[in-house]
């Protein structure tokens, strides 16, 4: 089994900070790709942000320039510093975190979702 802790939404002003942090634990042997989701009201589920073993990465469109994601490997985390919030970055953001647990499963497991909301 392996858990997701997501951590670091909350209300912002336009043009301000967050900083995500989703923290893996359980039986992970190896992790692969670390993902970033949103899902605002009536819209499908999007992915923002993505960071591979080796630091690469890459973004949606419209977070280019304004988010970035890294990871902790040793820590079994990943961040995602937002900024230059804009009202439209509004949504509940989810981690997703992919790779192998000791028993050789294969695993894909999402957190609980952290709020993000930016005033205008």
């Amino acid at each position: 089994q392996v858990q997701l802790l997501e951590s670091g939404g909350g209300l912002v002003q336009a043009g301000g900070s967050l900083r995500l942090s989703c923290a893996a634990s359980g039986s992970i042997f190896s992790i692969n790709a670390m993902n970033w989701y949103r899902q605002a009201p009536g819209n499908q589920r999007e992915l923002v942000a993505t960071i591979t073993f080796g630091g690469s990465t890459n973004y949606a469109d419209s977070v280019k320039g304004r988010f970035t994601i890294s990871r902790d490997n040793p820590k079994n985390t990943v961040f995602l510093q937002m900024n230059s919030l804009k009202p439209e970055d509004t949504a509940v953001y989810y981690c997703n975190v992919q790779g192998w647990t000791v028993g050789g499963r294969r695993y894909d497991t999402w957190g609980q979702g952290t709020q993000v909301t930016v005033s205008s």
